[in-house]
């Protein structure tokens, strides 16, 4: 195009045009990251399970999977007393996340037995909580639990109420929103919520935004959660970590007046209201698309981080990815020479061990060579990134006092910096 052809007025516009919007795709785009060993992210065909309540008239039993977050594909009658529920994952290959959770009721008061079944590939992996209407989640006692035939068996004692038998407590986008909605009213100067985008089914994706006066120039902590829907013992944790950060104390004070929170809480509402073992409604693995970023979601969470860095010329120094495994451990980076907070692991695990002196998780230091959120931080900013992992069945009284440690530290090393 020959700029000369036009007047004065019009190539200033034009060219003002040009830079506003180098200076807009400037703070939106997120480069691509390239994983020494990348993941297909590509969308993948799932299998949704069908909702409905399964009649099981000759026993007088019902269940059920017809509420969010609820998982159950099959069930079938073994016997006079035994039932068999088939649970499926929304797609293969996943990893051995063996989420379930359904209602059973019966119309007269029975014991029944209820076998677990699962593709050859899977096997049982979460111990069964129990909660009625005017209960909270318990976990099955030990003496209710058999294997049968090598088969992982309950006995349950079922009445006319709804029973809802779960792999873990269930915590849906809904529950979520309400929670964090609790913490904006509280903290109206404090918290400030947006929508960064739309999960692929619609569901909005939350952050609060957290800082006092002007976020101009602070450096910036990143928090996030259920990217894997099942991981809710990782969820409970994230959920004391924040509320800790706004107890609103002296220490609190100091830390948000130097530091800004970016806080995204529920990063797969989709798969979580569904009831998925691991992937998004598209099927794929949130937690290995931090590179090419081919799902909305983790496109609108990058996305907003970096464009809020720029903004706001922040600098990001630490990124918590809160999650869920077969135990405590941490995953953290192998190279710290060069990065935001160099000293930040070392300290901040010997402040949270000596806290609790006969508790020391496993840590494994390394450099991801997958595109997930931790080596994304490293790679992306240089900044410190920790994925914080809980044991699926740690008892949740201490997976809330560990994390009110965690976050205590962590604003005192912060503060010091």
């Amino acid at each position: 195009m020959n700029l000369h052809k036009f007047n004065s007025p019009l190539k200033i516009a034009f060219l003002s045009f040009v830079l506003i919007s180098n200076v807009f795709l400037s703070c939106s785009t997120v480069k691509h990251i390239h994983a020494e060993k990348p993941i297909n992210t590509h969308n993948k065909k799932i299998y949704t399970q069908q909702k409905k309540i399964y009649d099981l008239e000759k026993m007088g039993i019902k269940l059920s999977n017809k509420f969010d977050g609820a998982r159950l594909n099959n069930v079938t009658q073994v016997n006079d007393t035994m039932i068999a529920v088939s649970i499926y994952p929304e797609n293969a290959p996943i990893n051995n996340s063996a989420f379930y959770a359904f209602k059973i009721w019966s119309t007269n008061p029975k014991i029944t037995y209820v076998q677990f079944k699962y593709s050859k590939k899977y096997s049982h992996r979460y111990i069964p909580k129990l909660k009625t209407s005017t209960t909270k989640f318990t976990p099955i006692s030990n003496e209710n639990v058999f294997f049968l035939d090598s088969i992982y068996t309950i006995k349950l004692n079922l009445t006319k109420e709804p029973l809802t038998v779960s792999a873990q407590e269930i915590i849906t986008s809904t529950d979520t929103k309400n929670w964090y909605s609790k913490i904006i009213s509280s903290n109206p100067n404090l918290v400030h919520y947006k929508t960064v985008g739309k999960s692929v089914l619609g569901r909005p994706i939350p952050m609060l935004d957290m800082y006092t006066g002007n976020p101009k120039n602070k450096d910036i902590v990143v928090l996030l959660s259920r990217q894997h829907p099942p991981e809710v013992s990782g969820f409970i944790a994230f959920q004391s970590f924040l509320e800790t950060l706004l107890q609103n104390n002296e220490l609190s004070k100091i830390f948000f007046s130097k530091y800004r929170v970016l806080v995204f809480p529920i990063v797969n509402p989709d798969g979580v209201d569904l009831g998925h073992w691991r992937h998004n409604a598209n099927g794929i693995d949130l937690n290995r698309d931090w590179g090419f970023y081919r799902q909305p979601e983790v496109k609108a969470v990058t996305k907003t981080i970096v464009k809020t860095a720029k903004k706001s010329d922040g600098k990001v120094v630490l990124g918590i990815d809160f999650h869920s495994t077969q135990e405590d451990l941490y995953y953290t980076s192998g190279t710290m020479e060069g990065t935001t907070i160099p000293h930040f692991y070392d300290e901040w695990f010997s402040a949270i061990d000596a806290t609790f002196p006969n508790y020391t998780p496993n840590e494994i230091r390394e450099d991801s060579t997958q595109p997930v959120s931790k080596g994304w931080f490293l790679r992306y900013f240089k900044a410190t990134a920790i994925t914080y992992e809980i044991g699926d069945e740690t008892p949740r009284s201490f997976v809330k006092a560990k994390a009110k440690v965690a976050a205590i530290e962590m604003m005192k090393i912060l503060n010091e910096k």
